[in-house]
């Protein structure tokens, strides 16, 4: 029998904080009607406070995860962060939540997919497991998009909060476990959606953080249409070529960017909305943490052998899908 690697944990983790689309209206020209047609997005996390990096949140999410399914930080034999605001450029907050979590025997890396990188991360860890490398892998997915936005630019901060997820990966041969994936990206999509300065092309200087050019930067229009035809085509693509119908799906886990995007990949998908995981109206697109958190809140309505399909679309551009058999029942 094949060996797959199979999610055994999922736990997440939230900040208390609420910003919602009635505080957003004090800030900018915009309200509730606006904000909720738009984009489905009633509230989001933000995480406040002085010194208060992404890993603040992958640690307690981690430490979460640890504790629920019995084991020590020194099984941990890899930790992958997915993010696009790690703590710093170096060294990688996957080294920085292992030292605080006690992961001594483990070695990690950040990935940077925009919102795609939860997905993009999940995959690399299941072929380090799937090679029989690694026993325990764990995948984090998190974002402190409140750090990289623009508060006085209504096109942006409506969408972004701050959140993170992360799973447990072991192997398995009992045909559960991560069965599929399809991974695409284009880097003409970067026009579309960047941040300009901080990195080696644009250096961080007086005249970049005058300009704003450390916040998001995003031309809504064509980001949607690229969105929606990509990250529709792509779940119906892994469906296509693993021979799974609409009654085959149990649950459709898609990225939490758009309410109108989620509901085109489900209608591409033939699902009924009753299949399909939404929280954007509480959290927001908290980029790499939106498919853990929904993983995080819908577990225990999971159960072994369901079919999901995850799919997400972010900057870069990048996008993809992954089929995968839950493992237990919780």
């Amino acid at each position: 029998m094949r060996t797959t690697a199979a999610i055994t944990g999922v736990f997440g983790y939230v900040p208390d904080f609420k910003l919602s689309n009635q505080v957003l209206e004090t800030l900018v020209e915009t309200n509730d009607a606006w904000i909720t047609e738009r984009t489905g997005i009633k509230e989001r996390r933000i995480l406040t406070g002085k010194d208060q990096g992404v890993s603040v949140m992958g640690i307690e999410a981690v430490k979460g995860l640890l504790k629920k399914r019995g084991i020590g930080a020194d099984e941990i034999d890899l930790m992958i962060v997915a993010t696009v605001t790690p703590d710093r450029m170096f060294p990688a907050t996957a080294n920085i939540i292992c030292d605080a979590v006690g992961a001594k025997n483990a070695w990690g890396f950040d990935l940077m997919a925009a919102c795609s990188g939860f997905l993009f991360a999940l995959t690399t860890g299941a072929q380090f497991v799937e090679s029989g490398k690694h026993k325990k892998v764990v995948v984090v997915g998190g974002d402190k998009m409140s750090s990289i936005v623009d508060y006085e630019d209504r096109t942006t901060c409506v969408i972004f909060g701050d959140g993170c997820g992360a799973v447990l990966l072991e192997p398995t041969t009992e045909g559960v476990g991560i069965m599929d994936s399809i991974l695409r990206s284009d880097g003409s999509g970067c026009q579309h959606l960047h941040q300009k300065a901080g990195g080696s092309w644009h250096p961080p200087s007086e005249r970049t953080v005058e300009r704003k050019e450390h916040y998001i930067y995003q031309e809504g229009k064509a980001v949607f249409k690229f969105a929606v035809t990509n990250m529709a085509d792509v779940s119906a693509e892994i469906m296509e070529k693993n021979s799974l119908t609409a009654d085959d799906v149990a649950w459709l886990v898609p990225h939490q960017a758009n309410k109108r995007i989620i509901d085109a990949t489900a209608n591409r998908m033939g699902l009924d909305g009753s299949k399909v995981m939404v929280n954007i109206e509480k959290y927001g697109n908290t980029t790499s943490g939106t498919i853990p958190l929904c993983l995080w809140e819908w577990e225990p309505r999971l159960k072994k052998g369901d079919n999901l399909i995850l799919s997400a679309f972010g900057g870069g551009f990048t996008w993809g899908a992954v089929w995968l058999k839950w493992a237990y029942n919780s």
